[in-house]
């Protein structure tokens, strides 16, 4: 598998992020297709986007505290694609989650930025492996299968929360294999009812409801990386409008 704008498999094994072959989903479910009324508010966002250099290295904002990626300007080369998570408004994500949520040096980011965003809805932990092997069991991509450190799309790790939920993290699944996962029973309730695809960083704002996020003019990032890397990165919106433009991925789930 190669990621398409750089023409070769990413050097980071985390970056396991794949962009679509088709565009089906943005061109038939829209956020902008419902009426303001009935959008969703108030929700996480999943992001798969390009990943440059310059976004490994946050810098903190003496002005407002904050770490920030990509407000520099100059965003170096593409490393790769990602998925991660930005925050609502309302609770904010809790130092446990950051925690638990780091996915390690497997390209399983989709698994994990998704079931962040699940656990900010539901306040509960997911198994993010096993979202990323049936993601793979769903894609275009016949190179992708569990078991293997291949990525996945946004799109296929959110159908797959349509259709089947979302699996609750026990204690005893830590170390399981992709044969062991397999296994799991996911239960309905813990996915979501439908999702719609966001094409501008007013779209995100909107639904985020994030006053911090509208203060600043950028979005916070939940990455998977672990404690080397801060619990939350702020994105300008001017970048997020460029990583939209450059085959973004943008989804807005609809909780059940």
């Amino acid at each position: 598998m190669r990621y398409r704008p750089i023409g070769s498999d990413p050097l980071d094994g985390r970056l396991g992020r794949y962009i679509p072959d088709d565009w089906r989903h943005l061109e038939n479910y829209p956020i902008t297709a419902l009426p303001e009324v009935d959008r969703p508010s108030a929700v996480p966002v999943v992001i798969g986007v390009n990943w440059y250099e310059a976004f490994d290295e946050p810098v903190r904002d003496e002005r407002s505290g904050e770490f920030f990626i990509g407000h520099r300007g100059d965003l170096g080369r593409i490393r790769g694609g990602h998925c991660v998570c930005l925050e609502h408004g309302g609770d904010p994500d809790t130092d446990d989650w950051y925690r638990f949520y780091d996915q390690g040096h497997e390209g399983a980011c989709v698994g994990f930025g998704w079931s962040r965003c699940m656990t900010l809805l539901n306040k509960g932990l997911y198994a993010a492996r096993w979202l990323w092997d049936r993601a793979k069991e769903r894609d275009e991509w016949p190179q992708t299968n569990p078991g293997d450190d291949e990525g996945t799309s946004v799109r296929a790790a959110a159908e797959v929360l349509v259709a089947a939920g979302h699996v609750d993290w026990r204690a005893d699944f830590a170390g399981d294999d992709s044969g062991e996962r397999a296994g799991y029973e996911p239960d309905v309730a813990d996915g979501i009812l439908a999702f719609r695809w966001a094409t501008s960083a007013a779209d995100v704002h909107q639904v985020l409801a994030n006053s911090r996020a509208d203060e600043l003019n950028a979005v916070p990032i939940l990455n998977s990386w672990g404690d080397n890397y801060p619990h939350r990165v702020w994105l300008p919106d001017e970048v997020l409008e460029r990583l939209i433009g450059e085959d973004g991925e943008v989804a807005i789930p609809t909780d059940r």
